[in-house]
Order: structure tokens, then C-alpha cells, then sequence
């Protein structure tokens, strides 16, 4: 998927890319990007986890980095690449990218602004990369196979004057490839939306996709971990058959993990610190809520609908009535209300990114939280009870119920 954001204006502007770096390095023109490699003594890198054999020499370390970190930012710390480079493809983040001869995505750092935020990758991540994982996956294992995570297998970031660098950083992560079985694929949410499946009952194959997603999005979240579920990092496998099968989630890196629900549930955290650890229910909710259904349910239904208000009306229905059963078999009274009564909580990116700090400079970005309120696609405005149950026919609920045609890309 390269070619657009849900909501987000300019999306693919990335400042601080020239038109030669666009051509180069974004994956909408399909380069193949090399991967420079910075040759540092062990000592003077922080590593954690099982740092690959190839990206070792003796007791030096080799750390991948992005061509244009390497022109415009290392330099200046007085890094340069010393050995060939690792031939790879980007992904849809662009600075996340899959080396040609397989094995492990890697994740770079990319001090410039896309989206929201600067792509740069803190010490703290690198820290948070290993027990973080295998919190993600002890809780996973809680799920009967519905959701899997892609690892993070190693992290590691050069030392710079004694303090991890955000400019020279990388994690290992394990390819979502690794959940796809014979005759299967995996596809993130994003890229359904942009090229949707041919589907003989649009409603009917929407249904099957939020039954399986709800389940073990909303149990998670209970039990204290909040995905940030929005069209690149939620990905399903489907079948031959284009039938979904199971989900995988990638990029740990801004989930939300409560301590307290955690402890409730018998389970601890050891390891875990910073942004990541967050006991605040709203914030818990705002996390998932806004991505899964401000990101990737409405562009599914924007995509499914094709502009047609009806059908867009009963794939949003469909959707409800898979959030309202799992609402009420995995969360608590107060979650339940937040998810379907109240309204949908989504992240004023423009804001963000006109607050954020000038692209290709170095320090700690700027990631203002900003939120606003959407009406609610899962809930009918006039019901006592806060949702319907798609039945309804009043014209004020369809209203809120269905997206405008290109709604999903207006600024908010």
C-alpha cells in the first residue's frame, strides 16, 4: 500500500526527501535501497537480544542505516558506512525494510518527519525492544492462535559520548511472512483498503474480518495491553479463498501497557519502562479505538462501499454487531461504554505535525499527543442504549453510522 493515509493530508510529503530521495527510497516506485553498514567496536554499542551473526565482525558490530541518514545526519556524529551494502526493499514505513535475501525486517533510524511524528529510534525503544516482545507474546498466547506478533529479535544503537544515539539505531524484527502457511498471505489492513479483494458479498467477508479481529483486540486490552491497530500494523492472513484467517500485528514500538490491568490478570511487566507504560483507561482507549476504527474499519468501509451510502451503512453495521458481541464477552462496563457509546477518538495529525520539530535535525521529536472526537460509526445517535443494532432507519443515525465519500481523507 503506498498510496495514502486514512485521514492524514500530504501523507507521502515527507520534508526533508528531495525528489531524488523520493525516487530512491520510498516504496511507491519500488527501489531496491542499500543499506549502509557502520562498522563500531562492541563497547561503544548498546546491544539487546540475539544480535544476528551477519551484522557481526570478531567484536566489532555492523548497524545497518538508511542511505539518506547516512548523507544528511551521521556525518555530522561522525559516522560513516565502511563495508558494502545490504541490498533491501522498503516497506510501507519506508525506513522498515526487508534485506533481499531474506531473514529479518529491519527497522532503521530516519530522522525526518512522516506523518505525525520524526522516525528516529530512541534508547528506550532499543531497552523496551526484548521484554516488551515477550510480554506481547505471553499475552498473545492467551488468544487460541487469533492474533500473533511479530518479535522483536534484536535491537542495538550506537553510543554516542557515552548515551544511546536515536540517530544510528536499529531493530531486528521477525517478517509477519513467518504466520503465513501454504497457499496463504499476509496483508496489512492499509493495503486492503487501497486495492480491495473481488468478493462476491462485500458485508458477509467484512463480518468475518471483525469477528476476528474484535475478540482478541478487545481481550488484550482488558487484560492491559493496548495495540496501536491502524492500517500498517495490523495485518490478516487469508486463505486461498481470500477468506481471513488470523491477524498479525507489527511494530511494538507505540503500544500502551497498563501495569495495574496486567497485575489483575496475574502477569508482570519486569523490564518495561517509559512512554510505553501508561495505567490511564482513556488513554488505553484512545490507543486502540482510534486506530483500529478511526484507521483501519473505516477505510475497509470506504474502500468496500465505493461511494455506495447504503452499502457503506451495512458494512459499518456489520462491524458494530461484531464490536457489541465482543464488547460484551471481553470488557468491563466502563471500557464497554468508551467503545460503543461514546464518542470515537481520533489523532489531529495536522496538529501534530505542524507542532512537531524541523525534519532531518537531531534530539528528542516532538510527539504531542493531540486528540479530537469524530462522531461514532458503531452507534446510533438516537438509541437509548447508545447502539443500534443496524435496524435502525433513521436518517440522523445513518448519518453518523456512514462515512461521507471521501470522508476518510478530510482533515480533522
Amino acid at each position: 500500500m503506498v498510496d495514502g493515509h486514512p485521514y492524514h493530508p500530504c501523507c507521502r510529503s515527507r520534508p526533508g526527501f528531495g525528489v531524488a530521495d523520493q525516487l530512491a527510497y520510498a516504496p511507491e516506485h519500488r527501489p531496491q535501497v542499500p543499506l549502509g553498514l557502520v562498522v563500531l567496536p562492541a563497547a561503544e554499542c548498546l546491544l539487546v537480544g540475539d544480535w544476528p551473526e551477519r551484522l557481526r565482525d570478531g567484536d566489532r558490530v555492523l548497524l545497518p542505516a538508511h542511505p539518506w541518514q547516512l548523507r544528511e545526519i551521521l556525518p555530522r556524529l561522525g559516522y560513516r558506512a565502511d563495508r558494502d551494502p545490504l541490498r533491501t526493499l522498503p516497506l510501507m514505513s519506508v525506513r522498515t525494510l526487508a534485506p533481499l535475501e531474506g531473514g529479518p525486517d529491519l527497522k532503521t533510524s530516519l530522522s525526518l518527519r512522516m506523518t505525525s511524528a520524526v522516525r528516529d529510534i530512541s534508547g528506550e525503544s532499543v531497552l523496551n525492544s526484548a521484554p516488551l516482545s515477550a510480554l506481547l507474546e505471553r499475552m498473545c498466547a492467551r488468544l487460541d492462535g487469533a492474533l500473533r506478533i511479530t518479535r522483536n529479535l534484536a535491537a542495538g544503537c550506537a553510543l554516542h559520548d557515552g548515551l544511546p544515539s536515536r540517530d544510528l539505531a536499529l531493530l531486528v524484527r521477525e517478517s509477519p511472512e513467518a504466520y503465513a502457511g501454504p497457499g496463504e498471505r499476509v496483508v496489512p489492513f492499509a493495503a486492503l483498503a487501497e486495492h480491495p479483494p473481488e468478493l462476491a458479498d462485500p458485508v458477509r467477508w467484512l463480518r468475518a474480518l471483525a469477528a476476528l479481529s474484535w475478540t482478541p483486540l478487545l481481550r488484550l486490552l482488558a487484560q492491559g495491553v493496548a495495540l496501536e491497530a491502524h492500517g500498517q500494523n495490523l495485518l490478516v492472513v487469508l486463505d486461498g479463498r481470500q477468506h481471513p484467517r488470523r491477524l498479525v500485528y507489527r511494530d511494538l514500538a507505540d503500544v500502551r501497557v497498563s501495569r495495574v490491568r496486567l497485575a489483575a490478570h496475574g502477569v508482570g511487566a519486569p523490564g518495561l519502562g517509559g512512554h510505553v507504560l501508561d495505567d490511564d483507561p482513556v488513554a488505553l482507549r484512545r490507543k486502540l479505538f482510534g486506530s483500529v476504527l478511526g484507521g483501519s474499519f473505516s477505510a475497509l468501509v470506504s474502500a468496500l462501499g465505493r461511494g455506495d451510502r447504503h452499502q457503506e451503512e451495512s458494512l459499518w453495521a456489520a462491524v458494530a454487531a461484531e464490536a457489541r458481541a465482543a464488547a460484551r464477552a471481553e470488557l468491563e462496563p466502563e471500557d464497554r461504554r468508551a467503545l460503543l457509546e461514546q464518542p470515537l477518538p481520533v489523532k489531529a495529525l495536522t496538529q501534530m505535525r505542524l507542532a512537531g520539530r524541523p525534519a532531518g535535525t537531531s534530539g528528542r521529536c516532538c510527539r504531542t499527543r493531540c486528540w479530537h472526537t469524530r462522531r461514532h460509526p458503531v452507534r446510533c445517535r438516537r438509541s437509548r442504549r447508545g447502539s443500534c443494532r443496524g435496524s435502525c432507519r433513521r436518517s440522523r443515525c445513518r448519518r453518523a453510522a456512514v462515512s461521507r465519500p471521501g470522508e476518510r481523507f478530510r482533515v480533522w
